[in-house]
């Protein structure tokens, strides 16, 4: 509040008001995979100029380093002198504007980047743009000069006098959260509540365009229920089809997906792509508007800080099944199956007990796009746990409320209360207390031993009061092997990954150690057919080839427990049981 105030109070005697930023974007070779970048400033009253790009983009929690992609900048008025890595700095010489022109190399095909072909561009703002320090709520204009060949243009950026080439952004930050995609997609429209929504594929792909756009519809429209309103006047889909991959990011008033383009034709795909669907629309509402105080305002420079995500992330992995499942595309049976199957998740990682939900938010820009071979060993995984607590929290708050309330009646007090009201997110300490205020009781015990803490989570404390079991196939079983997981690649069988404290681990069989003999015998290509022939207590003489050098592992084979739950349904569910399933199935 108090930087805000020194700044209004500043406006009247700096004379700013007639300082004009204009972006233009040309493709002249697109082919070499570049965008060419002028960008013009006037009314900058000989004020030195600080640009920066920024080293990350919003909704996905790495620094990305944005500015290694850019070439060859350069000043009309004034040397640009760089800085820091993202940073230049720029004495202009005269009044005059300045242009500043640079090039972008865009070759990453992602949800996260830009990519430019002769086929197509896709332009992620953040990895593009260069913003003016200190001078981001100022408006942006941006002319797009596209490949002869491209006829299309797809964002949720506003054309200025209905010229779809020339565009406005109210700010910086709407300017890198609206993403453009140039081309020749394919264009399919819907109403949803009145809402216009642009469907933009791009890329070849087999799918039935009547059945997409109903499916995608219904799932809008189910998701608009949940919080009751629809924030935005018109909605954008860009979703890039390619031979592979899968993947979305979601922004202010669109989203990009990235999908394989045979997806459609397999159902099993295809509903997971609907999934994807529901997940980044229903971001819309929680991280767009519902989010931790520490997302927005962003800095650009360095890394954003939460340790919120299980609940921007997982309770959003939480509602696109529930709302798939509201819309007719997943059966009640189906999203009890994938609440198990997230329970196994959590539960076969030996890094949930390790690092709290709340701690694998915070780390997210360290260890969650980072996973290497021992991630599994030493961190969670905040979609999947996040999920699940928000599971158990929706039957908590349905059982206390004796059916009148769920999660999504939490959901709405958070986008009235802080989005609508305080127009700012929300603490940790507020989260809880408008938690406990929808259930009715203090939540010290869930937040302090499932949040902040590893507690193993009774889960049929809560799973029962909807008339739900979870139980363990694997109860009173122990495996018997070496606890790690090996691949055969060109005849050669590789450890890939080995299991916090199972033998492989207390006897020192690592990752990349080649498998060479087990007790003189030579290995094949399945060792645990080797294995299944031996007891607890025997010794095993491993022969390896470590980095170039032979060496022998001695392990002794010991018994050690993995999980296999199921969660089904109680058999003879009491009323108050059978009337908080439906409820919460909405069945």
């Amino acid at each position: 509040m108090k930087k805000l105030f020194i700044l209004l109070f500043l406006t009247p005697f700096v004379s700013f008001a007639a300082m004009n930023i204009q972006y233009s974007l040309s493709f002249p070779d697109p082919q070499t995979h570049y965008v060419e970048v002028s960008l013009t400033i006037s009314g900058h009253k000989n004020k030195a100029l600080d640009l920066k790009m920024p080293v990350w983009t919003p909704g996905s929690y790495l620094v990305r380093e944005f500015s290694r992609h850019v070439e060859s900048l350069t000043s009309s008025n004034g040397k640009a002198v760089k800085r820091a890595k993202n940073h230049w700095h720029i004495i202009p010489a005269s009044a005059d504007e300045i242009k500043i022109s640079y090039k972008v190399y865009a070759f990453e095909l992602s949800v996260r980047t830009s990519f430019v072909d002769a086929d197509m561009a896709l332009l992620n703002g953040a990895s593009i743009f260069l913003r003016l320090d200190a001078e981001e709520n100022l408006p942006y204009k941006i002319t797009i000069l596209p490949s002869a060949n491209w006829k299309q243009i797809n964002t949720s950026l506003k054309p200025i006098n209905g010229n779809v080439w020339n565009l406005t952004a109210s700010d910086f930050d709407e300017l890198i959260d609206s993403p453009i995609l140039l081309g020749n997609q394919a264009v399919h429209t819907f109403d949803v509540n009145g809402i216009a929504h642009t469907l933009a594929m791009a890329g070849q792909a087999e799918y039935d365009p009547k059945r997409l756009i109903t499916d995608m519809q219904t799932i809008c429209t189910e998701a608009t229920k949940v919080i009751g309103e629809h924030p935005c006047k018109d909605y954008t889909f860009i979703i890039v089809n390619a031979s592979s991959g899968s993947g979305g990011l979601e922004h202010a008033n669109s989203c990009v997906l990235h999908n394989a383009r045979t997806a459609y034709t397999n159902e099993g795909q295809y509903k997971n792509f609907l999934g994807l669907v529901a997940h980044e629309y229903f971001h819309l509402w929680n991280v767009k508007r519902i989010r931790p105080i520490e997302l927005g305002p962003f800095d650009y420079d360095n890394e954003n800080y939460t340790s919120m995500l299980w609940i921007s992330e997982g309770f959003t992995s939480y509602y696109d099944d529930l709302i798939c499942q509201r819309a007719g595309i997943l059966s009640a049976d189906r999203l009890i199956e994938i609440s198990a199957s997230n329970i196994n998740t959590i539960e076969n990682a030996p890094g949930n007990q390790v690092q709290p939900v709340c701690e694998a938010s915070f780390d997210a820009w360290i260890k969650y796009y980072r996973s290497n071979e021992n991630s599994n060993n030493a961190t969670t995984n905040y979609y999947s746990k996040g999920s699940v607590l928000a599971l158990l929290l929706d039957i908590e708050i349905i059982s206390a409320s004796n059916g009148q309330k769920t999660l999504d009646d939490l959901m709405r007090v958070l986008y009235k209360k802080y989005f609508q009201e305080l127009k700012r997110g929300f603490t940790e300490a507020e989260f809880q207390k408008e938690t406990e205020t929808i259930v009715g009781k203090k939540m010290d015990d869930f937040f302090q031993n499932y949040v902040q803490g590893t507690k193993a989570i009774d889960y049929n404390y809560f799973l029962n009061k909807a008339g739900l079991k979870l139980s363990n196939l694997n109860a009173g079983k122990v495996d018997l092997g070496l606890g790690a997981s090996v691949s055969n690649a060109a005849g050669k069988m590789t450890v890939a990954s080995v299991l916090r404290d199972a033998p492989a681990w207390k006897y020192g069989l690592n990752v990349n150690d080649e498998i060479i003999a087990i007790n003189g015998y030579r290995v094949g290509a399945d060792i645990s057919q080797f294995l299944n022939q031996k007891n607890a207590g025997d010794s095993l003489s491993i022969l390896i080839n470590r980095d170039g050098l032979i060496r022998t592992i001695e392990i002794v084979l010991e018994p050690y427990s993995t999980f296999s739950f199921r969660l089904e349904k109680i058999i003879k569910p009491d009323e108050i049981q059978l009337a908080i399933l439906k409820k919460l199935l909405k069945i």
